[in-house]
């Protein structure tokens, strides 16, 4: 009995006094996911990964802007959001405490505005999405007189571009035949 005692008090405490201090973490561990709007470009690659659909993307191309959403409710804490982001605008966190009185306490939003298109003008890419390839492409070495040249490439929505690609194609062709007098 005396052994027993004696193994019990040199072993010291086994439990953590949780909640009472805080519940020490292992390193790598995945907790509630952290977002830093000012970070984040709006591209949408998250909520393409996300497999429980935690995170959502809208659009609103009547008001010009594109809401990005988390419900923490529905989150697995996978990780692949933090994987996927190109400007690490996400990562997990070690905080896993997400006990709430309000079930709506549970989401996150952030709000971006569009880009409008310079041929049609109609809302279509976020503005920090556009600036955001717009400095890569400084960062690899393309002059600053090029990159003005191609902003309003950038500032272009897809349709006019296809559009744009479209009489280009008619135009070289019609050219073609009529050298070949085709016509």
């Amino acid at each position: 009995m005396f052994k027993l005692l004696k193994i019990i008090t040199t072993a010291g405490e086994v439990t953590h006094k949780y909640p009472f201090a805080p519940m020490p973490v292992s390193p790598g561990f995945r907790g509630k996911p952290e977002f830093k709007a000012e970070q984040c470009i709006a591209c949408g690659a998250c909520t393409m990964a996300c497999p429980p659909n935690a995170l959502s993307l809208s659009t609103d191309t009547a008001s010009g802007t594109r809401k990005w959403s988390l419900h923490l409710g529905r989150c697995i804490f996978c990780g692949r959001c933090e994987e996927v982001c190109p400007t690490h605008a996400i990562a997990l966190s070690p905080d896993f405490e997400l006990a709430v009185a309000n079930k709506n306490d549970l989401r996150q939003e952030a709000t971006f505005t569009l880009v409008n298109c310079a041929i049609c003008s109609e809302p279509f890419a976020p503005a920090k999405e556009v600036e955001y390839v717009i400095d890569l492409l400084m960062q690899t070495g393309v002059s600053e007189e090029e990159v003005t040249s191609l902003r309003p490439h950038f500032e272009t929505c897809p349709e006019c571009k296809r559009k744009q690609a479209v009489q280009s194609s008619e135009a070289l062709i019609l050219h073609r035949q009529m050298s070949r007098g085709n016509v």
